[in-house]
């Protein structure tokens, strides 16, 4: 059966099959009539995708304001951006970018005032920058370099050896690497990562990713005989990182089952041969994070009845709950990163959704503030016990990138890299406000923009979410958002539930049953924009990615009448078989199971893919994805399209966007990025009426 109902706005869209099939799932029949399009190595879904992109290229290349959009994108990306230096023997080792490179460079230098030595140049590997440094770890000694690669966005990773000195590669070859760094011994013969088992021929992109296991291997050998240190085999489900210990006594191995937040700590004693791993903390019942230890005394932080989290000592030769040691106590704001340097404990804070760091001494007493440039996010502080300076990024929404360096002893933070961006922040305001859920709660939002707005509801507005995953949504610099607020836009980010701004409760107020709270607090957004005389409904535009292409499909969805137009990017969307695919079954701990009659529910009742209804007017809407996806299977941008485009009753187009030889995101190289971004402004700027000079 050909569906014939796939015309709007003077677009025949390519025909897409109804074939029928029906699930029973607790007692419903459950229709999924595109099932067809997740054979996405099929021919006649590569015909699909064939034409589908044929529309959409054409509908989005031939719309006016689209070559201007994209050479201010590639203007304003073609600046220097800087990774944070970290320290490995007399030599220190950092990412860099010189603007519009595809992918960042990997240096070292012995002095960071010197001219650095290129390590590793991934655009070097493919001709169209789809080859990209997803991993790397240095030796102790700064001597020798375990990196692994990507190729076209999947997260499947290959890893290699390399000589610092020389830049020789060695032989070491290892496969099937997934959700693994690597972690040397202090010998430098070998270091810890984990895999899964060469999947069978055909299901690499798709199929369930189960049984991970963690390795050693030992320079100039095979994988072959690689070390299997641990594996559960009676636990599918559990996956490992291996991390050796500053002193490098210990291997820490972090449990973890898919996304769940609450996580095992086990240990092995590397200073005895063949000796036992240790089940240090294996209840799962709550968050912990290795920070350091002193000999036998281990410091986590965990929100172990601490919904903002703190710092504790466990002694593991008595490791006895009752014995453990309270460091650093919760505080109001939310504990989110603890490290151990020049022996003092950086502790970096979510304050209402930005950055805030403390110093403190090892007893747990606060010694200083980290002085910050202006509201914005921080991460780095990284390094080791001995060192006396440590190095971090901060970013905000007009902010690009920083690199500083932290003196320990004085807290004086000196500038490193400052990136030159050509614009000029000034002209541009954020500000941060409150506003009321369906339920009252108080969700924060950051509002920026160029300077005096007219708030008249006729500025083009997008609004942005994730909601999920204990992910917290923190101020941060964009290009993309900068273009879109140099085109007169307003940039809204909105701290829903579900994400971690305030802890493990405004996680668990977003998890599962309790879902629905996140698409409240973003439909919430969208009417205070509204009624605060920022925006309408014809100039709202509303976006997000994976989890966020979840809230987009849902929100749009839930209330048609209320967005102007909708970007959903790598989306969870057809959410009763999200865990039948890759990764998919880990995020049972956010969504809740299928398989549970009261989660399928739920589930159901919100499921974007089953709650598309026909005769609706749905707002223009366009879909990415890539064809290597295999973390959000593209079956599900597929299934959606198909349908939406099916059963849209207005003039809006509804169009896909799937991008070839890339994944979820991992890697994806800066002209990819340039020409998806200026693909979906060019969209937004058209359906929202927006004129471009």
């Amino acid at each position: 059966m050909i569906d014939h109902n796939n015309t709007t706005d003077g677009l025949v869209y390519p025909p897409s099959p109804i074939k029928e099939h029906i699930d029973l799932l607790h007692g419903r029949r459950i229709p999924d009539s595109y099932r067809w399009l997740e054979e996405i190595d099929s021919i006649q879904t590569k015909e699909w995708i064939e034409a589908q992109n044929k529309l959409s290229s054409h509908y989005l290349t031939t719309i006016p304001a689209y070559q201007v959009i994209h050479q201010r994108l590639q203007d304003l990306w073609n600046y220097e951006k800087f990774g944070v230096p970290f320290r490995r023997g007399d030599r220190f080792f950092f990412t860099r970018h010189d603007g519009l490179q595809n992918q960042p460079v990997l240096y070292w230098t012995t002095s960071l005032e010197d001219k650095p030595h290129v390590l590793l140049d991934p655009n070097q590997l493919s001709e169209d920058g789809t080859v990209a440094l997803t991993g790397y770890a240095v030796s102790e000694d700064g001597k020798r370099l375990a990196y692994g690669l990507s190729s076209s966005g999947s997260d499947w990773q290959e890893w290699h050896l390399r000589e610092v000195e020389s830049g020789d590669d060695l032989k070491d070859f290892l496969k099937w690497v997934k959700f693994s760094g690597a972690s040397w011994t202090h010998d430098g013969q070998g270091f810890f990562y984990s895999r899964y088992d060469e999947p069978k021929e055909g299901v690499a992109y798709k199929g369930a990713n189960y049984y991970h296991k963690l390795y050693y291997h030992r320079i100039g050998t095979s994988q072959s005989v690689d070390e299997l240190v641990y594996e559960r085999p009676d636990y599918k489900e559990w996956g490992f990182n291996g991390h050796v210990t500053e002193d490098g006594c210990y291997l820490i191995i972090t449990v973890w089952k898919g996304t769940d937040r609450e996580n095992g700590i086990f240990y092995k004693d590397l200073r005895q041969k063949k000796s036992k791993v240790v089940e240090l903390l294996n209840e799962f019942d709550a968050h912990y994070t290795f920070i350091s230890n002193d000999c036998s005394r281990f410091y986590f932080l965990t929100d172990y009845n601490a919904p903002f989290s703190k710092v504790i000592a466990i002694d593991i030769t008595d490791p006895d709950r009752s014995n453990w040691k309270e460091i650093i106590p919760e505080a109001a704001d939310v504990l989110q990163n603890v490290s151990l340097v020049g022996n003092m404990f950086i502790a970096a804070y979510l304050h209402d959704a930005h950055s805030r760091v403390l110093v403190l001494d090892k007893t747990g007493r606060v010694v200083r503030n980290v002085k910050l440039p202006t509201i914005g996010t921080v991460y780095g502080f990284d390094g080791r016990r001995v060192d006396q300076e440590t190095f971090y990024f901060f970013t905000g929404f007009t902010t690009p990138g920083t690199i500083y360096r932290y003196d320990i002893k004085t807290g004086q933070s000196t500038a490193l890299w400052v990136p030159k961006v050509n614009f000029d922040p000034d002209e541009y305001v954020t500000e941060q406000v409150f506003y009321a859920s369906k339920d009252g709660t108080q969700v924060p939002m950051f509002i920026c923009h160029k300077k005096e707005l007219k708030r008249d509801g006729n500025t083009p507005t997008y609004l942005y979410g994730y909601g999920g995953f204990g992910a917290a949504l923190t101020p941060a610099f964009s290009v993309s958002n900068l273009v879109w607020m140099e085109m007169g836009g307003i940039y809204v980010q909105a701290s829903l539930r579900g994400g971690s701004e305030y802890g493990k409760p405004w996680h668990e107020a977003g998890m599962k049953l309790n879902r629905q709270n996140v698409f409240d607090d973003f439909i919430a957004a969208a009417e205070w924009l509204i009624e605060s005389g920022y925006t309408s409904t014809p100039k709202l535009a509303i976006g997000g990615g994976s989890n966020g292409g979840l809230l987009v499909g849902t929100c749009m969805t839930q209330r048609p009448d209320l967005f102007g137009a909708c970007l959903i990017r790598v989306g969870v969307l057809d959410m009763l078989r999200f865990h039948k695919f890759t990764i998919g079954w880990a995020w049972i701990s956010d969504y809740g199971s299928p398989e549970n009659r009261e989660e399928f529910d739920a589930l159901y009742a919100y499921s974007p893919y089953h709650n598309l209804h026909r005769g609706t007017i749905y707002p223009a809407t366009l879909i990415t994805t890539g064809d290597h996806d295999d973390r959000v299977f593209p079956g599900h941008s597929f299934k959606f399209a198909a349908a939406l485009q099916s059963v849209q009753r207005g003039d809006a187009p509804v169009l896909i966007r799937i991008d070839t030889k890339a994944g979820h995101g991992m890697g994806k190289p800066i002209d990819k990025l340039i020409e998806e971004q200026t693909a979906c402004w060019a969209f937004i700027a058209k359906n929202l009426a927006m004129r471009i000079d």
